[in-house]
């Protein structure tokens, strides 16, 4: 995503941390780390199985690893770290100012959005699973102009992101950031990308850990618990499928599937049948 363009560094983590609930964010763990260490570690599991696509390392980490930018403890890697140890602060951009007139939102987001206008309204919110804006907007009949994006996954309390496509007028981002803004909620704007951040992120998670249950690598139950255990994570990676929906997940990756065309994102056989059939990601077989 980063290499995309899709959002900076600091951008990332902050969604993942306060939208997904993980302890810290991608950049920050690399950081704490080493990101010798942790490019190292993803060179070797991309060897080892074969270079498959899944596991293919970012580009963005050799040449920062040359230049010597590893993380905390040479005090700079993603973050830069002062004296004790802890990351300067990077800010926020600050919330603008104006709200719109009128606005229309899908169903998903009634509850956060009041939709008090049709189609052709100021502002149109659509909220996609696994799809970019220009393709949502483009199913929709909506103008792409006037079109953005909120991510429904984790829902609205602790943190927003607003997604805009390439067509995005500056007023309607303006606005709709302000909109989102009303009541004191950080909001994260972003490019355009399917499957947004905390989406993209944590489907890949829970995809990849089906694919440990399925070569029988670990049972379910040991794989989830070694992941919390571990890693810190809020769930295991089957729990976290169980508790967001399989079906949903699966909708995500074939949605990004379909428009990257690229294998990382091809959905698990574990995770298509256990979605089919409306069972946990922890039944085994």
């Amino acid at each position: 995503m980063l290499s995309e363009g899709v959002a900076d560094f600091a951008t990332i983590d902050r969604i993942l941390v306060d939208a997904a609930g993980f302890r810290i964010g991608p950049f920050g763990l690399m950081d704490l780390v080493g990101l010798d260490v942790a490019h190292a570690v993803m060179k070797s599991m991309y060897t080892q199985y074969y270079e498959e696509p899944k596991y293919r390392p970012s580009f963005l980490s050799g040449p920062r690893v040359a230049a010597g930018l590893l993380g905390r403890k040479t005090r700079r890697g993603w973050y830069t770290y002062g004296s004790d140890g802890i990351a300067q602060k990077v800010p926020e951009p600050s919330v603008p100012t104006g709200m719109p007139k009128s606005a229309w939102a899908v169903p998903e987001l009634h509850n956060l959005i009041s939709s008090t206008g049709s189609k052709d309204s100021e502002i149109c919110f659509v909220a996609p699973l696994g799809k970019d804006i220009t393709t949502t907007a483009l199913e929709f009949g909506l103008d792409p102009t006037r079109t953005v994006g909120v991510d429904p996954l984790f829902g609205f309390a602790k943190r927003r992101t607003l997604m805009v496509n390439p067509a995005t007028r500056k007023d309607v981002r303006a606005a709709a950031h302000a909109m989102l803004a009303f009541d004191g909620v950080p909001v994260s704007v972003i490019s355009d990308s399917p499957g947004f951040v905390a989406q993209r992120v944590v489907a890949h998670i829970v995809n990849v850990g089906c694919d440990i249950a399925q070569m029988r690598i670990a049972a379910p139950a040991d794989l989830d618990r070694a992941v919390v255990l571990g890693l810190g994570y809020p769930r295991g990676p089957l729990a976290m499928g169980d508790a967001l929906g399989a079906g949903k997940i699966l909708t995500i990756l074939e949605s990004m599937h379909a428009i990257f065309q690229e294998p990382r994102y091809r959905p698990s056989p574990w995770l298509r049948r256990r979605a089919q059939l409306g069972i946990s990601l922890l039944t085994p077989e």
